[in-house]
Formats: C-alpha cells, sequence, structure tokens
C-alpha cells in the first residue's frame, strides 16, 4: 500500500556540475526536491519505487545500485541507484524491450536527488523507466501492480510539466500549457488521484509534458489510499512546468 509520495521534476540542470554559472537559478527548486525527498524518507517505507520517463533504452525496471552518468550532459558525474551497484543491476521492462545498461537521464537525476538527500541505502529502491506512449490505461495498472509488493510503499516519481509556457521554451509559446499544467499543480496539492488519471495523453504530447505516464502511474499506486497532497513548488523557469510535491497519509 502507498503510504507516501514525493513528486520532483527531472532536468538534469539540477545536477549543479550542469548547470555551472546558472547553478544558483535553480536553488529553491533543488531545497523543495529535498525536503521532499527527506519527507519520504521520514514516512518510514519499507520499498522505494521511483519512477520516471525514458526513452527506449531506458524502459523498464532498474534495480537498486544500477549505474547512471551526465557525461552526455557535459559533466563527468556519475550516479548509482541508492547503493553500490552489483553484477547485472539493470533489466528489461514492463512493454518487451530489453535489458538497459544505464539508468535513464530522469532515473540518474533521482539518483543525485537520494544521494544528496542522504537517502538510507538500507531501504530497498527499485528504478522504472516509462515511455511517453505508454496508455493511461496502463500505467494505472503499473502503479496498483507496484504499490501491492509492499504494506509500506513509497513513490518517487521524476517527471516534468509542459514545455510550452513561454516564447523561449523547448516547445515554444503554447496557450494551453499554463491551464494543463495550473491542472497538475491542484491535483498535486490535492492530491486528486481522478485528476491526474484523466490527463489527456494527446494533449500531453502535443505540449512536451513529460511527466504525464510517471504521474498516471502515481495515480493508479494511490487509488483508494487516505493521502493528503502539499505542493511545495510550482514555477516555469526556462518556461517548463516544474512541480515538486508531497502526498502523506
Amino acid at each position: 500500500m502507498l503510504i507516501a509520495a514525493a513528486v520532483c521534476p527531472c532536468p538534469p540542470l539540477l545536477v549543479p556540475e550542469i548547470a555551472a554559472g546558472a547553478a544558483p537559478e535553480l536553488d529553491g527548486l533543488r531545497a523543495a526536491c529535498a525536503e521532499a525527498v527527506r519527507a519520504l524518507a521520514a514516512a518510514r517505507p519499507e520499498r522505494l519505487i521511483v519512477v520516471g520517463p525514458a526513452e527506449r533504452a531506458g524502459r523498464g525496471p532498474h534495480a537498486q545500485g544500477a549505474a547512471g552518468s551526465f557525461r552526455g550532459f557535459g559533466v563527468e558525474v556519475e550516479v548509482r541507484l541508492a547503493a553500490p551497484a552489483a553484477d547485472g543491476a539493470s533489466g528489461g521492462d514492463d512493454a518487451g524491450q530489453g535489458p538497459s545498461p544505464s539508468l535513464p537521464p530522469s532515473l540518474a537525476v533521482a539518483a543525485w536527488l537520494l544521494e544528496h538527500a542522504g537517502w538510507d541505502p538500507a531501504v530497498p529502491v527499485e528504478g522504472l523507466g516509462v515511455g511517453e506512449p505508454l496508455a493511461a490505461e496502463r500505467c494505472i495498472e503499473v502503479g496498483r501492480e507496484l504499490a501491492g509488493r509492499a504494506e509500506r510503499m513509497a513513490f518517487l516519481v521524476m517527471g516534468d510539466g509542459t514545455a510550452c509556457r513561454t516564447l523561449k521554451a523547448p516547445g515554444y509559446l503554447d496557450e494551453r500549457a499554463a491551464p494543463f499544467d495550473a491542472e497538475v499543480a491542484r491535483a498535486l496539492a490535492a492530491a486528486d488521484t481522478g485528476a491526474l488519471a484523466a490527463l489527456d495523453e494527446e494533449l500531453a504530447y502535443e505540449l512536451k509534458a513529460a511527466g504525464r505516464a510517471p504521474l498516471q502511474v502515481l495515480a493508479g499506486a494511490a487509488e483508494g489510499a487516505p493521502l493528503k497532497g502539499e505542493l511545495r513548488y510550482d514555477e516555469a523557469p526556462y518556461g517548463v512546468g516544474y512541480f515538486v510535491a508531497s502526498w502523506s497519509s
């Protein structure tokens, strides 16, 4: 059963070495993410599932200790998912893809957050990379199945909002983006699983909302759980919607 959840965005710019001179611009976001992860630890879960968007190569489960790297972003920063890796740490996925040798960027950012928030490696952690095309119904089914793996389950959900909030945003300005993000923020603040489950897949794709599928996995996991929501951060630096939220019982 899900007893706690945190939602964080997953831009690699959260890693100060990548942001370089612009790092202070996201200090408030980093602090909110750290608070959300510490709140997860305070709930004393038996297991943590980290869910984030992934391209084809990074989809599926990633075991505790799986490796990630930010070399593709120009820095020599490597991470492990909550513990030193064992041989063969990563495996296949729920959609029939082959094994992935490393964490997708979203889960690498999650690994960095867990490390810097002082996550206890004695609490088992598993990562799951979710592909953008995964239908809402399947996302919800996956969430339900994952939530049933332990009596006290926690989720760390990585995913950005729309990327169309300003003229300089990656997806340019789209007037539909702000209302979409506002509904996500409202749902996160209220722990409204029905609203997350009902997010429009096609609209999310058009607005480049990379967190849609992970959020709908959360919606499935939290069905029927008596959780309260707290929205810790809701801004759109660089024209991309970033949310940080905590759900607790």
